[in-house]
């Protein structure tokens, strides 16, 4: 079986009024529909949090200063393919932010909101969302 490693890192973005911050796969992708928080793979040779900063503002528009490190996850699946993926995920805090909101345009995500715990429930989030909004919401 063909193995594959994607080191990435996401953001735990809270509005004023405690609504998380997601963003929709793309319908090309494997996980299309599904919801995320926002970020996404460490390109060679950078930093994770210069990696976060840049995908948060291509997938929403805004301009964030990062918080703390708050958890490492880790998790292997097999794709479609046949591949064994495994992707380590470093889970930051976001500070504050700055910009409007605004979707991706005609990159890996199709859509970004704000949500309420209470409409968290309702959404098809990626599994490691549904940890990290168990342990950190």
């Amino acid at each position: 079986m063909p193995e594959r490693q994607r080191i990435a890192a996401y953001g735990v973005c809270l509005d004023e009024e405690g609504r998380l911050l997601l963003a929709r796969a793309a319908p090309w992708l494997t996980l299309r529909g599904r919801w995320f928080l926002p970020g996404g793979g460490v390109d060679h040779g950078e930093h994770p949090t210069d990696a976060l900063r840049r995908e948060i503002e291509e997938e929403s528009g805004l301009t964030v200063v990062l918080g703390p490190l708050l958890d490492v996850l880790s998790d292997v699946r097999v794709m479609p393919d046949g591949t064994s993926l495994h992707t380590v995920r470093m889970i930051y805090r976001v500070a504050s932010w700055r910009g409007t909101l605004r979707a991706e345009s005609e990159g890996t995500t199709d859509a970004i909101a704000w949500f309420s715990k209470s409409e968290l429930a309702a959404l098809p989030l990626a599994h490691y969302v549904e940890e990290v909004v168990a342990r950190f919401l």
